[in-house]
């Protein structure tokens, strides 16, 4: 057993508290009375008296009390299985992590502003399954669809720059993974959002953005940089050491949004040039919302099923039978 507001299971004392008051109120009232009234008298007036009575009544007081006050506590006990069903859109983020997205032309760097982005949609998207799949190489998968939104969060600081095997950027492949995490059976619930600076190594956008097309999967493209660019760091190197070319030269890193841009129109998706962490994403996240939910699969819980009933109900029949039956007898019912 346990209960949903032990903190109340305190009044229960008041129900000893009431039997010591009412007893030592009516050993008081019977003493007043004995020590005026004559002995012959006395007997009249204590007629149909009897102190079973008394303790009963008494005790049908303090049993109202104590079970109000253990119902107020909500007391649970035994088993009950509930299947709790969810609706919401599925959505899957596509986070770029190639060496690129550590370009500080977005403060403090494209990656961590992306990263900022998918913790804020996923903290707004409440409700609705969220999938997290990293864009190198040919991409991963970290998350599948799923409504434990702090997953996301914590898999989200495992992302850095240049961490996969293969290095480059590969958005097709990712995107590849990402369509293999929705159901088969949905088609207008389905949500992507790339996270990129749009630079692609391995081509097939066009393919990819018609296969999305085809399957009905709305694509938000957010690109993350600046048209006029930034140097990026050298992997492995110090702290501000930069990446050059053969020849020396620093290389500049730069937006490349036509593809992003192609592949949110033709999706029904919207397109945003993310230059700031702080970014206002709320016209994106109407636009997810507003489209036709679906119901997901419900868990299965178990949980205590509430009993204040008994209690309560118990508290009742006491406090009827308390009214019902006084400590001294009127005088037609003492003679019945």
């Amino acid at each position: 057993m346990s209960f949903a507001y032990k903190e109340l299971l305190w009044l229960a004392l008041l129900a000893p508290l009431t039997l010591a008051l009412g007893w030592w109120f009516w050993r008081r009232r019977l003493a007043a009375t004995r020590s005026w009234a004559s002995p012959g008298l006395w007997q009249r007036l204590r007629f149909g008296y009897r102190p079973a009575r008394l303790v009963f009544s008494l005790a049908m007081l303090a049993l109202a009390i104590g079970a109000t006050a253990v119902g107020l506590a909500q007391p649970r006990w035994g088993e009950v299985a509930e299947k709790i069903e969810r609706e919401g859109v599925d959505v899957v983020f596509i986070l770029d992590s190639s060496l690129s997205m550590s370009a500080k032309d977005v403060a403090p760097s494209r990656l961590y502003a992306a990263q900022a982005m998918v913790r804020a949609m996923v903290r707004e998207l409440t409700g609705n399954r969220v999938g997290l799949v990293q864009a190198e190489g040919e991409g991963l998968v970290m998350a599948p669809l799923t409504l434990d939104a702090a997953i996301i969060d914590l898999l989200l600081d495992t992302i850095a720059p240049g961490t996969l095997p293969t290095p480059g950027t590969g958005l097709a492949h990712a995107i590849n993974l990402a369509i293999e995490l929705f159901p088969e059976d949905s088609e207008t619930h389905r949500v992507i959002v790339l996270l990129s600076d749009g630079e692609d190594h391995e081509g097939g956008l066009e393919d990819i953005t018609d296969k999305l097309r085809e399957q009905v999967i709305v694509t938000h493209a957010l690109g993350i940089g600046t048209h006029r660019g930034s140097p990026m760091a050298e992997p492995g190197g110090a702290a501000n050491e930069l990446k050059r070319d053969r020849q020396g030269n620093v290389i500049i890193t730069r937006l490349e949004d036509q593809a992003l841009r192609a592949m949110a129109s033709v999706t029904g998706g919207l397109y945003l040039n993310i230059t700031d962490a702080g970014t206002d994403l709320s016209g994106l996240l109407r636009h997810i919302e507003s489209m036709e939910t679906r119901g997901f699969e419900g868990d299965l819980l178990t949980a205590l099923e509430d009993r204040f009933q008994w209690p309560l109900g118990m508290a009742t029949v006491a406090l009827l039978m308390f009214l019902s039956i006084a400590p001294i007898p009127k005088t037609g019912e003492a003679t019945r």
